[in-house]
């Protein structure tokens, strides 16, 4: 059995992790890490896992662990940096759901987070862990940066175009939707009920962090500098994202010709859906690991709309955590994670 140590296992992506790691047939949890709520069982926190998980949250021991066999940090943004280091330089593995290890280049970490990061050493040897792209290094790792949840979702939707070089690269957008749970747990004024419900804003737009995210890895995959408009948006909902892209054709298709793309370079990937007709909707990825897409083609405008959605917190966080996690102990990827989303 993997004896996993989650910290910060009582924010929304933490306890989404805990409960995933529940039901996973080769997973025993063996410390849950809480500052706000040491001392009590995580059951008295989240009553849905009385009889399920009983572990006593307790605050942060490094040596204690370091001595499992896999660490999920997450933490807040930041908070990590100050975590992860140590238990590297223990032997630990670990799967990082905060941004603070995501990067390629430490300074586009500063650029966007307005510091220098304090490990570029060990940044250096973290692999960006979206599983689709980069299974081979994965395996190989003992530090993985968790990818975001609106990154995950608007990656997949454009990377098989940018691969095989179907679409300019100068002038993608990016129009994202993201539940009210990608703001976390902690509680501010954006996030009270009677701001959220019945009523969608659009923020940060043109500086959300995510965007260097996204650029990184469609720039790696295109082989060329890449720079795109990500708006994100709030809508009144506790779960899913659906971004929805706009490249423009370096040639003219059909529709059924991109959807025959994507086929063809996710056929062996379990969690990615192709549609082969219409387009995904949030509730059909709730409570999932899967990411579904769907294309259209304006030919007035010789430009592609690509349409993908996730669950933020299972795709877009634990679940993908737990798929990492499958991939670097040799296991199925899919391991506890087949189960079909809500719907309803």
């Amino acid at each position: 059995m993997i004896k996993a140590a989650v910290l910060g296992s009582t924010g929304y992506a933490g306890i989404e992790l805990v409960r995933l790691l529940s039901s996973h047939p080769e997973v025993e949890i063996k410390i849950l890490g809480s500052q706000t709520f040491a001392g009590k069982k995580i059951s008295e926190v989240y009553p849905n896992l009385v009889n399920v998980v009983d572990v006593v949250c307790t605050e942060t021991d490094i040596d204690a662990a370091a001595a499992c066999d896999v660490v999920f940090t997450a933490l807040p943004h930041g908070a990590s940096k100050a975590v992860i280091p140590a238990l590297y330089e223990k032997g630990a593995k670990v799967i990082d759901l905060s941004g603070d290890f995501r990067y390629d280049d430490p300074k586009v970490y500063e650029q966007w987070y307005g510091e220098e990061h304090p490990r570029p050493d060990i940044l250096a040897k973290s692999v960006y862990g979206l599983c689709e792209l980069h299974r081979d290094e994965i395996k190989k790792t003992r530090l993985i940066g968790n990818p975001g949840c609106y990154t995950t979702c608007s990656i997949l939707a454009l990377a098989p175009l940018l691969h095989n070089k179907l679409v300019s690269t100068k002038n993608i957008i990016i129009d994202a939707k993201s539940g009210v749970t990608g703001a976390g747990r902690s509680l501010s004024l954006d996030v009270h009920f009677c701001e959220c419900t019945e009523n969608t804003k659009a923020y940060k737009v043109a500086t959300h962090r995510h965007t260097s995210e996204i650029e990184q890895e469609l720039g790696n995959i295109a082989g060329e500098e890449i720079i795109l408009s990500f708006t994100p948006h709030l809508i009144p909902q506790k779960r899913g994202i659906l971004s929805t892209c706009y490249a423009n054709l370096n040639k003219e298709m059909s529709t059924q010709d991109v959807i025959d793309v994507f086929k063809e370079y996710y056929k062996n990937e379990y969690f990615i859906r192709v549609y082969e007709n219409g387009l995904p909707e949030t509730n059909h990825v709730a409570g999932s690991n899967f990411a579904d897409i769907g294309a259209v083609v304006d030919k007035r405008l010789n430009r592609v709309i690509v349409v993908s959605a996730i669950d933020n917190l299972i795709k877009g966080a634990a679940g993908q955590a737990v798929q990492n996690m499958n991939i670097m102990f040799g296991l199925d990827e899919t391991t506890g994670l087949k189960n079909a989303g809500f719907y309803l």
